[in-house]
């Protein structure tokens, strides 16, 4: 038995056997065993060159083969982008967020049957599930998404912290910023999720869910409308002494056009009649063109004529405004600014509120980790109960910001940003003190 020690593959190899010491080459044949080591000169070798492998024992003398790298061990090893703590985060953080979802969801079917029950037993059973329920459900979800993140937050790390893993993952090495990368993937997650629904999905879903509100449990529809008064475009003013929306027919019809401050034509009607191609139908017409002192009149039965009018322009219903993706709410935002109706703030506010709570998502996910990542006296309760009481603080100062926006205080846009501010310097405050 011999212990070997290879210092570079193709040198010579010194062996020792019982008491003697013996050189020998490549090959395993001992060239010289008289030589005392001891007065020899060891030549430098330069780090670099050096290739050592681990102590072994050989049996019977022979000397082992140096083991060589394969091609795949050469390669570097790329890492995984997502690390399996990242994967285990976003696991807890998206599996408690709808559940979440499903049980206060269910809450919410009990109460809701129970508030609308006269009207549901009325109501076609098929229509209460998928016309009402199934628009309902998502809708309301979606309007609680950024707090159902906080609270999913909060009652999920503080399950972590109290079974000491976040301990664990910061004596690894794992700092608090690393710690806050999957928690706002797992948020962005969401968020991409919720804007995406609350632009395109759950507006036409609400016009379903209105109707059927509308017709089986109260009537908010405004279906008549006296002296109205709107501007068509730059210099054409129309008016209506009354219109009836569920007949389509409006009375007593004025159109006036002018340049500058000059009148120069009228048109006068004693009906108009809307179809659902977008054309007024005059009945009982008069048509006056004024050229200075001159005047030309024209009379007739009907004519048909487009405007650019539609009855919602002038007959404004409650929660119209959720019944419109945000594009086509910015339009109706933008034409009826250029055609001076002034109470728009409804319809400013649903725009900037569908922005604004998913920028919410990521502030409070960033204030609950900041909360609930530490081991606290009391346990997961104290976190909860601290969660919820922001939680609803933030609903409070939401619902205050946005009566300032109706009374005229402040603008739409200012009063739904106004939270979404104040509880990013808190979840700053938190964060550095956190991560202390």
């Amino acid at each position: 038995m011999g212990l070997i020690r290879r210092n570079k593959k193709g040198s010579d190899t010194i062996v020792q056997n019982s008491d003697k010491w013996e050189l020998m080459n490549e090959g395993g044949q001992a060239v010289r065993a008289d030589i005392d080591f001891t007065q020899l000169e060891v030549p430098k070798i330069a780090p670099e060159n050096l290739k050592e492998t681990a102590d072994e024992v050989v049996p019977n003398g022979d000397t082992p083969k140096a083991s060589v790298p394969s091609d795949n061990a050469k390669k570097k090893v790329s890492k995984p982008w997502i690390k399996h703590f990242d994967a285990y985060i976003i696991k807890k953080f998206l599996g408690t967020f709808f559940f979440a979802i499903l049980v206060l969801l269910a809450i919410v079917i009990v109460f809701d049957i129970n508030e609308k029950l006269d009207a549901m037993l009325t109501a076609p059973l098929k229509e209460t599930v998928f016309k009402y329920f199934l628009n309902f459900l998502p809708y309301f979800a979606n309007q609680f998404a950024p707090l159902f993140v906080f609270i999913s937050v909060i009652f999920f790390t503080s399950k972590l912290a109290d079974h000491s893993e976040i301990i664990a993952m910061m004596s690894s090495g794992i700092s608090f910023k690393r710690l806050m990368v999957p928690y706002l993937v797992s948020a962005a997650i969401i968020a991409a999720g919720t804007l995406v629904l609350a632009l395109y999905v759950i507006p036409p879903a609400n016009v379903k869910r209105i109707e059927y509100t509308n017709q089986w449990v109260k009537n908010k529809r405004v279906d008549f409308g006296d002296n109205i008064q709107l501007q068509v475009k730059p210099g054409v003013m129309a008016y209506i002494s009354r219109y009836d929306n569920t007949t389509k027919r409006g009375f007593r019809f004025t159109m006036e056009e002018f340049k500058g401050n000059t009148l120069v034509s009228r048109i006068t009607a004693s009906s108009v009649t809307y179809d659902t191609l977008g054309r007024w139908k005059l009945n009982e017409y008069s048509i006056r063109k004024f050229d200075g002192l001159k005047e030309t009149l024209r009379r007739g039965s009907t004519i048909d004529t487009m405007l650019d009018v539609e009855p919602r322009d002038f007959l404004i219903s409650k929660n119209d405004q959720e019944m419109l993706t945000s594009p086509e709410l910015r339009r109706y935002i933008n034409k009826q600014k250029a055609r001076g109706v002034a109470n728009l703030q409804q319809f400013e506010l649903e725009y900037e509120k569908r922005f604004a709570m998913t920028a919410a998502a990521f502030i409070l996910t960033v204030i609950g980790l900041s909360l609930s990542s530490r081991k606290v006296r009391g346990g997961m309760g104290v976190n909860i109960g601290i969660g919820l009481l922001l939680s609803f603080s933030y609903i409070l100062f939401m619902t205050v910001t946005q009566t300032f926006a109706l009374s005229g205080y402040t603008s739409p846009r200012l009063a739904m940003w106004i939270p979404n501010i104040v509880y990013t310097i808190i979840a700053i405050f938190l964060y550095h003190r956190a991560s202390q």
